[in-house]
């Protein structure tokens, strides 16, 4: 069943558009498409946007790795570099500073209404990628590929013979973060 979906375009399409909407409203159900409550964030007032993305990573951890252990999935690193690792982050840092929002809040957002995120958020998502398609043969070429450091991940890196180790470990981390953050009133 799983080959046939992977081979449908049209199923892929459809389960993409479905989950698409479904992480909407998620994003809506935990508030963090809210411009308040993420400039709280920024400002260190509200850790709920911490909290919802934590929450994401600790589950996204134990589901791709319960899902490869059944044979359901196959893991397909990119590789990465310093070169994409340093300006991609501070471009979107910058971005997300600025407006309030990051690609997938401003999309929420529109979703609600919220017309700073449209004309700023989609505005800014379309010339942003734009200007990367543009720019992207001489990154490749200058920027991108500078100090690669292949298709490692924390757990090649940390104990690849026992993936489940470094996953509790960091899942045990996660929990106690935002029991603390809980437990102070945040």
């Amino acid at each position: 069943m799983l080959d046939r979906m992977r081979s449908s375009p049209g199923v892929q399409k459809l389960m993409g558009l479905a989950l698409g909407f479904f992480f909407g409203f998620l994003l809506q159900k935990g508030a963090v498409c809210n411009y308040e409550v993420i400039m709280d964030q920024l400002l260190l007032r509200d850790f709920t946007v911490i909290k919802v993305i934590f929450t994401a990573i600790a589950t996204g951890m134990v589901g791709v790795y319960a899902m490869r252990a059944a044979g359901l999935v196959s893991l397909h690193k990119k590789p990465g570099s310093v070169g994409a690792s340093i300006p991609g982050p501070l471009i979107f840092g910058l971005g997300f500073g600025l407006l309030g929002y990051c690609p997938g809040t401003a999309v929420g957002a529109i979703g609600h209404g919220a017309l700073d995120a449209l004309v700023g958020g989609l505005v800014g998502i379309t010339l942003g990628a734009g200007l990367y398609a543009v720019a992207f043969p001489w990154l490749d070429r200058h920027v991108l590929n500078v100090g690669d450091f292949g298709d490692r991940t924390l757990i090649d890196v940390l104990g690849p013979r026992y993936p489940w180790a470094v996953i509790v470990a960091a899942v045990t981390v996660i929990i106690a973060g935002l029991g603390m953050l809980e437990y102070i009133g945040y």
